[in-house]
């Protein structure tokens, strides 16, 4: 059993919907869609972002149309001299963003294509003096406090089929209920959180861990777009 196998069966099925029947319908629909028209591309892949070059292996998710939004409420959040936290951060998108503001940044995803890959881009973007990167399941092996958390969670609950779909799936929401229930011990006195969610996942569960974990709240951007003909709300919610 690999380690992926191991935490998804960890990740007990305690969890159950909040939205409607006929809502879970139409995400399993989507993903089922989605699954269909992935791995059409094989090996290392090469996207702009935000004046950013990134390369991207196959086992990690790419940059999508939306994360712009996200990338750009990051660097508009990130105050020179932060101490940031990039949460599940996939290819280094949003930790090159912060390191270009003037942050130091950790960044730590469960993928360890994920975190060889950010090393990789934070060299290739001259900022690899502020960049660490890190494997950590949640905050496995996170220490200390940061100012900023930023965290791009997956927006779906069913269990991961390999490395590449754990950044958009979380069996039982299990990291995501996880992350809520530590963060606050990793902030300093007056941080803060960055963090994305969408309609492709279980939006009234999202909202009830936030309403749960008593900060204080703002949807700071917001879109609707397509995916694969289905509209989707995209959300960038900021934390204190």
């Amino acid at each position: 059993m690999t380690k992926l196998d191991t935490q998804s069966t960890a990740r007990a099925a305690s969890y159950r919907p909040l939205i409607s029947s006929e809502r879970v319908k139409e995400i399993e629909g989507l993903r089922r869609t989605m699954a269909a028209h992935s791995g059409g591309e094989e090996g290392e892949q090469t996207h702009p972002f935000l004046g950013l070059t990134l390369r991207v292996p196959a086992q990690v998710m790419t940059p999508c149309p939306v994360s712009p939004m996200l990338g750009g409420a990051v660097f508009a959040e990130v105050r020179p001299g932060d101490k940031v936290l990039d949460m599940g951060t996939g290819s280094g998108s949003l930790a090159l963003i912060a390191a270009k503001k003037g942050a130091d940044v950790l960044a730590v995803d469960l993928n360890p294509h994920a975190v060889a890959a950010v090393a990789a881009n934070a060299r290739l973007n001259g900022v690899e003096s502020q960049v660490e990167a890190r494997e950590s399941d949640v905050f496995d092996a996170v220490e200390g406090r940061f100012d900023l958390i930023v965290f791009n969670p997956p927006f779906q609950w069913f269990a991961a089929a390999d490395y590449a779909d754990v950044a958009g799936t979380d069996a039982g929401y299990q990291a995501l209920t996880r992350f809520f229930r530590e963060a606050r011990a990793h902030l300093t006195e007056n941080g803060r959180m960055i963090m994305f969610f969408s309609t492709m996942g279980d939006v009234e569960y999202f909202d009830k861990l936030i309403a749960d974990s008593g900060f204080d709240h703002t949807v700071v951007l917001s879109t609707t777009q397509p995916v694969f003909d289905v509209p989707v709300d995209f959300t960038v919610h900021r934390l204190s």
